[in-house]
């Protein structure tokens, strides 16, 4: 279960990337809800590279970088990457194994 929550709130903090141009990086920019075993998560990506994330109702800052289909996050100073793909409406990032689908809200 730590796992799983870990990896959502890691999952959160890849989606915060912009909907408005073609590349993953300008797709992922904005506000991300996923509802993984149960648990509420959700992300909200900047233009400039920062993220929140918010689980249990706490919310947690970071940055990210996306490079091709590569989601590098870090927060409180530890870097995690997954795969991520990233449409309009959907984000799914993968990570050891495990995929968390995000929608557009």
């Amino acid at each position: 279960m730590r796992r799983t929550v870990g990896f959502v709130a890691v999952a959160c903090a890849a989606l915060l990337l912009p909907a408005c141009g073609t590349s993953p990086q300008s797709r992922i920019v904005g506000k991300w809800e996923a509802d993984a075993s149960g648990t509420k998560a959700g992300v909200e990506f900047t233009k400039d590279g920062k993220a929140t994330m918010t689980l249990f109702g706490q919310s947690v800052a970071g940055t990210y970088r996306v490079n091709g289909d590569d989601l590098e996050m870090t927060v409180n100073g530890q870097t995690s990457t997954g795969k991520v793909k990233v449409t309009a409406t959907e984000l799914e990032l993968t990570r050891d194994g495990m995929t968390v689908k995000y929608k557009k809200v």
